[in-house]
């Protein structure tokens, strides 16, 4: 029996889910005294440090929590989790952390993009039976801003490289700790969670353990969800975001099986995009959430969700917050929540206003799940001009000249799926939703939507080039090509398909054997 110490933030399902798969039953700990009774405690972190340490006083679960640790018995913290072993962390300054091992969280102070998102590899320094039946070259997936630096070099179990070493796994006796999430890190992850399970492992150092270590560039599988007529949830696709075919909405297939299908082809991640539009109220919205449930059972890769992340009044005049909304979505299996139209609002109103409310969905999500947690889609489209005076917007010199020759252009946010532009770019909503807390970039282009010429190499450097957060590329992805070209002319973190990965056109793995040689690949 593990028993799972849940204080009511992020999603926790998907470790639930991981843990049940390997054939072990999961109890969730709701008082002080399930902790202490606990035979094997497992606690995932979830998002920011001080929001976690407050939620664990305010449930009285400390006091019981260091007397769990000092027991002896099996201990696995993940992410966040294991950051409460430290005194605290620069995160929240204030908050104590729950002192079992001495030293510090640090934000990443680096010249790569903050969060660390994505897949990467660890450096085991010392025996351990986690990672039994590992080579220790696999890849593990990683989202944080902050990591421990601990004062004592003993209870260092892996390191990983992002800019400079950095503590990726701790071991005190029976205490260990994963900055990485297992559950997310599909096969090696669930051997680790194995391992952890069945403590009945040989200690080991993998034979394969690197001295230095590479962050993967992702390879991610978005799925656009909507009701066709007859009112099923299926996955379809978009010419420049028109989804219909012959009058009817094209269906490429059921979203869980998908899924399910490229996890298995070895997509670093899935994104949902629901994009039916809620008429009423989006926790009403119960096939979605349904999806995600299910999807979370078997794929053990970071999931996604956008749609109807906002505030709502349901049709009983009852309010819900953009947070709670979120949390109802963590809560169903899903890592991360992706806003898009939603922003372009809250930006305007900031760029108006001169000043942040602290209470748009953007501020309210990052700051109790932690930036990580929240993805900005933006969906522009070029507009042209003939000289750079022509519009206040961010411009760029453009070696794709326009219908009348135009060398300059700039980039036009829209919303309601394309359909309406706003007065306002791309480049100053990315700048400003980082500013408000967002933790990563999803970039589509309309003009490449569907129509597999490639990415748009000038949208995404002018956007990468003015944030500091990942950046996913999307729109345009035809052939293996145009994964490598993305990768060797921008900086950009991912690369995302939809139709082509649908339709077969081009497997992931075809995707990943193309790139290997060419950029750091998980395979």
């Amino acid at each position: 029996m593990i028993t799972l110490l849940d204080y009511g933030a992020g999603n926790v399902r998907s470790v639930v889910n991981a843990v049940e798969k390997l054939g072990e039953r999961v109890a969730v700990a709701k008082t002080g005294q399930d902790i202490l009774n606990a035979e094997k405690l497992v606690f995932p972190g979830v998002g920011n440090f001080g929001s976690m340490m407050r939620i664990l006083r305010q449930k009285r679960f400390v006091e019981p929590l260091l007397g769990y640790l000092g027991s002896g018995r099996p201990f696995l913290g993940i992410c966040v989790g294991m950051q409460a072993l430290f005194a605290g962390s620069d995160e929240a300054p204030t908050e104590k952390g729950l002192g079992i091992l001495p030293g510090w969280v640090q934000r990443f102070d680096v010249d790569l993009a903050v969060p660390h998102i994505g897949w990467n590899g660890i450096s085991v320094k010392q025996p351990t039976d986690l990672f039994s039946g590992l080579d220790g070259d696999e890849k593990f997936y990683f989202v944080h801003s902050y990591h421990a630096v601990a004062d004592d070099p003993s209870v260092v179990l892996t390191t990983t490289d992002y800019g400079y070493p950095f503590v990726s796994a701790v071991q005190k006796d029976n205490i260990q700790g994963t900055q990485f999430h297992p559950e997310k890190s599909g096969s090696p992850g669930l051997i680790l969670l194995e391992n952890f399970i069945c403590k009945d492992r040989q200690l080991t150092i993998p034979r394969k353990s690197p001295s230095q270590t590479r962050l993967a560039k992702r390879i991610i599988a978005c799925l656009d969800v909507r009701a066709n007529d007859r009112g099923d949830l299926v996955v379809t696709k978009g010419d420049q975001y028109d989804v219909r075919q012959d009058g009817n909405v094209r269906n490429l297939g059921k979203p869980v099986d998908l899924a399910s299908r490229y996890f298995e082809e070895g997509a670093d991640e899935v994104i949902f995009l629901n994009i039916t539009g809620f008429r009423d109220f989006p926790l009403q919205d119960m096939p979605m959430i349904q999806v995600l449930k299910e999807t979370s059972k078997n794929v053990f890769v970071p999931l996604t969700i956008g749609g109807g992340i906002r505030a709502f009044t349901d049709k009983n005049g009852r309010a819900y917050t953009a947070l709670e909304v979120a949390a109802e979505y963590f809560r169903s299996g899903a890592d991360k929540v992706s806003i898009g139209s939603d922003a372009v609002d809250v930006v305007e109103a900031v760029l108006k206003t001169g000043t942040k409310t602290g209470e748009s969905a953007i501020e309210q999500i990052s700051s109790v799940y932690g930036n990580q947690a929240v993805v900005i889609s933006i969906d522009p489209r070029r507009v042209y001009v003939d000289s750079p005076d022509q519009t206040p917007h961010t411009i760029i010199e453009t070696a794709i000249p326009g219908p009348q020759g135009q060398r300059y252009c700039w980039f036009q946010c829209t919303v309601k799926g394309g359909r309406e532009g706003r007065d306002l770019d791309a480049v100053t909503l990315a700048q400003t939703c980082e500013q408000l807390g967002a933790g990563e970039i999803l970039l589509n282009c309309i003009d490449r939507d569907g129509t597999n010429t490639g990415y748009d190499i000038e949208l995404i450097n002018a956007v990468k080039q003015a944030v500091t957060i990942p950046v996913i590329a999307s729109s345009g992805a035809g052939c293996v090509d145009h994964f490598a070209e993305v990768f060797e002319k921008t900086d950009a973190e991912s690369a995302l398909a939809a139709g082509i990965f649908h339709r077969r056109e081009v497997p992931i793995s075809a995707v990943k054997a193309h790139l290997k040689g060419k950029a750091e690949v998980r395979v």
